[in-house]
């Protein structure tokens, strides 16, 4: 039986666009083990998907704040033996930065990656023992397809396919709708008072708004616009598995773009999304639901266009 690590520890977006990848890959090699290193933050989103049979998290993020404390590099060393520990037969690196190549070189393993000419950090292509060339002008999720697909030994066909399924998340009771007014970039962020006027126009229709958050600015900005619409619901912080719950159960979804509006998207749930720092092509929601995709580099759509697309989009 094969035993495969695949290596795609960040950003959120980053590690649902690799999703589909481990979908086609499970096809192609039913018999395979597979492996995902990932950030410790994600794991339990990862752990939904049908294909992992074993997840190795990594604590990048935590530990860069804490690099002089002996307790650190303990955890490191720990971690990086973990690591080290299995004989995978094939170790495929999506994510292309030096930090992952060199987890994919202290991996056992034949090595899988981009080569320079298609990666965002050229010398992590030194890292791997095959380097695939794939074209930086295609989605995210089609990168992720295809250098998977090299790597094992097939094509990518059809449309992508996350692998969750949202039934088992669906809820009764009165509809919500969720709004992802939440992003570490403040290129992407949509203003507050146009948040508040598209809550009103949800919550006229008899749906309730939910608010989620990730960190204290952002639970402060949700306080903001539920301040301003009685009602309005702040849920406390929750890993990601419940935040993928509380999603794949709502009417339909509101978001910049960030990490949980392709969540929504790969769940299938209709779902609005506002584009201002960044580029839809690239980067755009992709998923078998209704989609809507507003906005566009430099360019935010205004809070009419946003509440006319939300009222066709999340019309049953």
């Amino acid at each position: 039986m094969p035993d495969i690590l695949f290596i795609k520890t960040s950003s959120l977006g980053d590690v649902i666009h690799h999703m589909p990848a481990l979908t086609e890959a499970r096809a192609a090699h039913p018999a395979a083990r597979f492996t995902w290193l990932v950030e410790e933050a994600f794991a339990p989103l990862v752990r939904l998907h049908p294909a992992v049979d074993a997840v190795v998290p990594v604590a990048w993020r935590r530990w860069r704040k804490s690099l002089v404390s002996p307790a650190t590099w303990g955890e490191i060393a720990r971690n990086l033996h973990a690591v080290r520990s299995v004989d995978y037969d094939l170790v495929i690196d999506t994510q292309g930065l030096l930090r992952t190549g060199l987890l994919a070189r202290i991996a056992r393993g034949t090595r899988h990656g981009y080569d320079a000419g298609s990666i965002r950090e050229p010398l992590a292509a030194a890292f791997y023992d095959v380097r695939h060339t794939v074209g930086r002008d295609l989605h995210a999720v089609e990168r992720n397809r295809m250098l998977t697909g090299l790597a094992l030994g097939y094509a990518p066909r059809g449309a992508p396919d996350f692998g969750l399924d949202r039934a088992r998340f669906e809820k009764s009771g009165k509809p919500y709708v969720v709004l992802l007014h939440a992003t570490a970039q403040a290129q992407k962020e949509w203003p507050v008072d146009n948040w508040i006027a598209l809550g009103r126009a949800i919550m006229r229709e008899g749906i309730d708004v939910e608010l989620p958050w990730g960190t204290p600015a952002e639970r402060a900005r949700a306080q903001q616009i539920a301040d301003a619409l009685p009602g309005a619901r702040v849920p406390d912080f929750a890993p990601l598995d419940q935040v993928a719950r509380l999603i794949g159960g709502a009417h339909s979804v509101v978001g910049v773009d960030t990490g949980l509006l392709h969540l929504a998207a790969a769940l299938g749930v209709p779902l609005v999304a506002i584009f201002s720092g960044s580029r839809p092509r690239l980067t755009g929601p992709v998923g078998n639901g209704r989609l809507n995709v507003l906005g566009a580099l430099g360019a935010p759509p205004g809070v009419e266009e946003v509440i006319a697309a939300w009222q066709t989009t999340g019309r049953d």
